[in-house]
């Protein structure tokens, strides 16, 4: 996976076009001989053993695993993805204890305005300061200008 991962790195700039030919000249020959060892390792392992499992994932996956070298746009993981969502899960552990449905909706909306200042690249405890200090005075019937988005 190192390796595979050096590669991604080297390239992770490049445009979809030199990505392609890279990850075809160089990355799918990693793969093969992985798939190559993961084929001959998996014969000796007991079924239900935690490894075996592994390993019978993997091959399972196997075309899901290799379709990022078939395409320059496409990563090799959801690793940005996971990013994205992590304070979502974390976030769930802490909802149980909301105390009431109106602190989980607010705890909610709050989670909600923070995420849409993230995706319209605004600094969301810059933009929740200057939205409080606002927000007392601001006409009721505007107070949908002060929503984080891009203008």
């Amino acid at each position: 996976m190192a390796r595979l991962y050096a590669i991604e790195s080297r390239v992770k700039d490049q445009a979809p076009d030199i990505k392609l030919a890279v990850r075809q000249a160089e990355t799918l020959p990693v793969l093969a001989q992985f798939r190559r060892w993961l084929d001959a390792n998996v014969i000796g392992l007991l079924p239900q053993a935690p490894l075996a499992k592994a390993f019978g994932y993997t091959l399972r996956h196997w075309e899901a695993l290799i379709r990022y070298t078939e395409n320059g746009v496409l990563l090799p993981d959801n690793n940005a993805l996971e990013r994205q969502i992590r304070p979502i899960a974390l976030g769930r552990s802490n909802w149980m204890f909301a105390a009431s449905p109106r602190g989980a909706r607010a705890a909610a909306t709050m989670y909600s305005l923070i995420g849409t200042a993230r995706l319209n690249g605004i600094e969301p405890y810059a933009w929740l300061e200057r939205t409080l200090e606002q927000l007392p005075s601001y006409p009721v019937n505007r107070v949908h200008e002060l929503l984080p988005l891009a203008r």
